[in-house]
């Protein structure tokens, strides 16, 4: 295939829990230049993308096409990360398909659309725990299923794999994770990283959506049309997500293409645990145990720092 080399890329989702880590890779050793679309370039997310050098960023929304136009223009490369929660499905694939054609259109060379599955960093989500009479614990309908789980911060050298590596990416869907990882596993992991007791507690869809409240029956995005009945609810979307880890229905990653493309990645929920753990002991913030209690804790996602109220 073709190399495609770029020099200058135009991102959509920097300022997110996955997008930071990417811009923060790709203009790591000044290889490349990025522009940043944000809806707010004053915002701390915003400016923490400035303090990385060599980093640009452009004011508007992905759902104006004058503004990707302007977005994609003096770019050749381009990483687009679409948040459907914000968007609701039908904004969502629409929008991923006209950022695309867009792009071809002003001469964009190589595109890279970022579509993850979760990831072990959300705060705040379906996928923090509780702290039960002391006990750190995962109530969710996972049965023995196993989740893909992503560290966001492994995105960025996956993510800067693909640009250096044009001719061989071309055209790749690289799926990425740590590991498939059973909760009961990853309550182990939990144990082991902290020296805290952490424990995984199988629960029925109803009782777990009963906790959600009169979110479950909410418009999973945020400015998706509640009348629309192509619209996903919570519950709808989350049964979803559930049952295609419980059952086993995507297929294993490619982890030996992984440690040949980021020999540095986390490759256990343990390491993942350990690492995080360190981190916020570091920062003065305790470890992992004291950041789940409710009154330490911070969001990773944008969308729930903003209140879930982000403008399309």
């Amino acid at each position: 295939m073709p190399s495609h080399q770029v020099s200058k890329i135009f991102i959509i989702g920097g300022t997110g829990a996955q997008g930071i880590p990417v811009v923060k890779a790709l203009v790591g050793d000044k290889k490349y230049q990025v522009r940043v679309l944000t809806r707010d370039t004053n915002s701390a997310r915003a400016k923490e993308l400035l303090s990385f050098g060599n980093v640009e960023l452009f004011e508007g929304t992905f759902a104006d096409e004058e503004v990707l136009r302007k977005g994609y223009q003096g770019c050749d490369g381009a990483f687009v990360n679409i948040d459907g929660f914000n968007t609701g499905e039908k904004a969502e694939l629409f929008w991923a398909i006209r950022c695309y054609e867009i792009a071809i259109q002003e001469g964009i060379r190589f595109f890279v659309y970022g579509n993850l599955d979760y990831a072990l960093k959300k705060s705040r989500t379906i996928m923090t725990p509780s702290i039960e009479d002391g006990i750190v614990t995962w109530r969710v309908p996972l049965g023995d299923g196993a989740v893909s789980h992503v560290s966001l911060e492994d995105c960025g050298p996956y993510v800067r794999w693909l640009f250096d590596n044009t001719s061989r990416s071309n055209g790749m869907d690289l799926e990425v994770a740590i590991d498939e990882i059973p909760y009961a596993a990853l309550a182990t992991a939990f144990e082991k990283a902290t020296g805290h007791p952490a424990r995984y507690i199988d629960t029925d869809a109803e009782t777990y959506f009963k906790a959600f409240g009169p979110l479950a029956n909410a418009p999973a995005g945020v400015n998706a049309d509640p009348n629309d009945k192509s619209t996903m609810n919570f519950k709808q979307n989350f049964a979803a997500f559930w049952n295609v880890w419980k059952y086993g229905v995507l297929g294993k990653r490619n982890y030996e293409l992984l440690d040949e493309i980021h020999p540095g990645r986390i490759r256990s929920a343990e390491e993942f645990f350990r690492r995080e753990d360190e981190r916020l002991k570091r920062e003065g913030r305790g470890g992992l145990v004291e950041s789940l209690k409710p009154e330490n804790m911070r969001h990773s996602l944008k969308l729930t720092e903003d209140g879930r109220k982000g403008k399309l």
